[in-house]
């Protein structure tokens, strides 16, 4: 009996990740346009907790090149459906240079955990959907493989994510983004390390370096427990842009209330 459910539980295990290949393979075929990143923009990580209800606030803001301000802010309900999926809808808002702050899209990410944590290299994929106010973008579709591993006390994360956009009213290119971040965990109330986040371009042909975004920067983690399981976990980090594409600096932080 326990060989028997051994093997049912493969064959689910591997029912799972096809699916989610082949969601992707079936999206990567539609028609696309652009995307950009937000000011808000965070480290995507993979584990998937069984139950886990969050309310996850993100906010973000950024000096322009020009000189002006850019700030978003989102707020997202998620939970927990099983072992390997994790849902949350946002709500987003941006505020631009000399203009009042307006509600920008809503927002459906979904993750799946496709490894268990007691790998060397924990495997996700991210699916995030967005419908943008303006409905000239279309929606907007970023996917692509989620991956950390451990050494130690230090964790290390690495997303390299597509996005693009669907029914546009223009054509916009489809991009590589990616996002990556080192944290030491001296504690579980504190910890610190670096952030990255990136845009090379057209996924097939990586734009020039001069038009390439990279920022990268200082970064602060932690979790402050309300109960046993319960607990407010954070993190935020200043960025500094390294080429004439990028925001000469964003300053961005998430704070998610986690509850079963």
């Amino acid at each position: 009996m326990a060989f028997l459910m051994s093997k049912i539980e493969k064959n689910m295990k591997n029912q799972r990740i096809w699916v989610v290949l082949t969601l992707l393979w079936v999206t990567s075929g539609l028609t696309c346009s652009q995307a950009f990143a937000d000011p808000n923009d965070y480290v995507v990580t993979p584990k998937v907790e069984r139950g886990e209800r969050e309310i996850d606030f993100k906010s973000g803001n950024q000096k322009n090149r020009d000189g002006n301000m850019t700030s978003a802010n989102s707020l997202g309900l998620g939970y927990g459906v099983n072992d390997y999926w994790f849902t949350e809808v946002y709500a987003k808002y941006m505020h631009e240079a000399n203009q009042s702050p307006t509600f920008d899209a809503w927002e459906w990410e979904n993750k799946f955990q496709l490894t268990p944590n007691q790998s060397p290299v924990i495997v996700g994929v991210l699916l995030e959907i967005e419908k943008p106010k303006d409905t000239t973008e279309g929606y907007e579709l970023t996917y692509g493989p989620l991956l950390q591993t451990e050494w130690g006390k230090l964790q290390g994360n690495l997303n390299l994510l597509i996005q693009r956009n669907l029914a546009a009213s223009s054509y916009m290119p489809t991009e590589f983004h990616y996002q990556g971040q080192l944290k030491y965990k001296s504690s579980r109330q504190f910890q610190w390390g670096l952030q990255a986040l990136g845009n090379m371009g057209t996924y097939n042909h990586w734009s020039s370096e001069q038009f390439q975004e990279h920022k990268i920067g200082p970064a602060l983690f932690g979790k402050i427990m309300t109960n046993e399981s319960d607990g407010f976990k954070w993190n935020a980090a200043w960025l500094k842009g390294y080429t004439n594409a990028t925001p000469t600096s964003t300053l961005r932080l998430q704070i998610e209330y986690e509850f079963y």
